[in-house]
């Protein structure tokens, strides 16, 4: 299997005197959402919303500047869960939420001018370095103080609720896989090694699908335009049916929704090894680009 690294320098940046305990509220930082005007404006703005809630405890935005900055962030809405955790380490809050905002000019044979405006959110957990929600508003209009205006009340009215709800669900998912008790005759998986060289030395036969699925790129991701990679983690049973699945990298849009839901449909010629048939984990790597028009 290939293996990502992420190297980065750590900063610690604490929020009050500790993270906030499960039955205390969540800490999280709002990481900037660009440089634009728009940007700038609509993350002040979550921030301050944020803060009038009685579960979050908002982390001070020079310091999750500062922290992102050390840890080699640069803007990236397509991590790996191992980039995640360790942006969430140098952050040092149990959520932070990622986005980008922007007005753009558009034209088009119905409309020759008019202006799109947008939101990205992105809330992941520190903890698993899970993207547990992405929410993507986007508003038209002629003119574009008032695609920006629709904007920021679609914000104000339904950002906190959905990041709250996201983070409910999360801790309650995180407490119960932390309580969760193994089966003690849940069977070894073995990894994939980094190659077919090193498999062929190994005397392993890697899995091969019997058809190569390829996911669908999802109306959600194209009204975003969003482009990303997605890296799944297979279990290939030794009778070759898919098992569990997980996200090895995110990317939003819908995009990892599709791929996980491409992947469950594959079937296998197991993995070999001295000639029986034994259960590998595999990683599958899926490029999205947005269609040409």
């Amino acid at each position: 299997m290939h293996r990502l690294f992420f190297i980065a320098g750590v900063v610690a940046l604490l929020v009050g005197s500790a993270h906030a305990q499960d039955n205390q509220g969540s800490t999280v930082s709002v990481l900037d959402f660009g440089a634009t005007p728009l940007a700038q404006k609509t993350t002040a703005n979550l921030r301050e919303r944020l803060r009038s809630t009685v579960e979050l405890l908002v982390a001070d935005p020079d310091l999750s500047r500062a922290a992102a900055k050390g840890s080699g962030y640069s803007g990236s809405l397509n991590l790996s869960v191992n980039e995640a955790r360790d942006l969430g380490a140098a952050l040092a809050t149990d959520f932070y939420i990622l986005g980008d905002a922007q007005t753009v000019r558009r034209s088009s044979f119905a409309k020759p001018v008019y202006y799109e405006s947008y939101c990205s959110i992105f809330v992941v957990s520190s903890r698993t370095g899970r993207l547990i929600m992405w929410y993507r508003p986007s508003f038209e209009n002629d003119k574009a103080s008032n695609a920006e205006e629709r904007l920021a009340n679609e914000l104000s009215r339904e950002a906190v609720h959905r990041t709250l709800i996201a983070i409910r669900r999360a801790r309650e998912d995180e407490h119960n896989q932390r309580t969760m008790v193994a089966p003690a005759s849940e069977p070894v998986i073995e990894e994939a090694p980094d190659d077919d060289a090193v498999a062929e030395f190994q005397g392993v036969r890697l899995p091969r699908p019997y058809a190569r699925l390829r996911p669908e790129y999802p109306e959600t991701a194209a009204r975003a335009e969003a482009e990303g990679t997605v890296d799944v983690l297979v279990d290939v049973r030794a009778d070759g049916e898919v098992g569990d699945v997980r996200i090895a990298r995110w990317a939003g849009f819908g995009l990892d929704e599709t791929t996980v839901a491409t992947v469950r449909k594959m079937h296998f010629f197991p993995a070999m090894k001295n000639g029986t048939a034994i259960a590998m984990r595999v990683l599958l790597r899926y490029n999205f680009r947005k269609p040409p028009r």
